[in-house]
């Protein structure tokens, strides 16, 4: 369940992307973050979510946001993943899912009347302060990557 809030400090993590280097959220520090968790690689929401960033990429650079997607799924999955598409940002791999549950995104779901643990598709965008600026749950795939640019654009006048 979801506790963090907006203007709290953004929980550290260091965590390894599809290449295995590793990413702490502290070594950002002065950028602007976009933190997005999703369910699972190469499934059709998370697949159309990265491609949808992917696709507005360049004005994420232009903006100068350092953009993260986080799901439980090996480094190894992530690098197919991110070759299959070309997404030119950077997969965590956090398989224990410590961030995960750090940041309140592992809860029961529901999907044709099956109850289950799983990720909520959910973005954080972290000022360069390390504060959570806005918190996006429910995170509708095709409209996302323009709505944190809009987001973006006002927060960062």
């Amino acid at each position: 369940m979801l506790q963090l809030k907006e203007n709290q400090k953004a929980p550290s993590f260091a965590l390894p992307d599809q290449d295995g280097k590793t990413h702490k959220l502290a070594d950002y520090k002065g950028q602007w973050v976009l933190l997005y968790f999703y369910p699972k690689d190469d499934t059709p929401g998370c697949t159309k979510e990265a491609c949808m960033i992917r696709d507005n990429f360049p004005e994420f650079k232009k903006l100068k946001v350092q953009v993260f997607g986080v799901s439980a799924d090996s480094a190894a999955k992530h690098a197919k993943f991110a070759t299959k598409y070309k997404l030119p940002f950077t997969l965590l791999a956090d398989e224990q899912k410590e961030v995960i549950e750090k940041y309140g995104v592992w809860a029961k779901k529901k999907f044709m009347g099956r109850e289950y643990m799983g990720i909520l598709r959910t973005s954080f965008l972290v000022d360069p302060d390390g504060k959570i600026a806005k918190i996006y749950e429910n995170v509708k795939p095709p409209a996302h990557a323009e709505e944190v640019l809009a987001d973006l654009k006002r927060l960062k006048k």
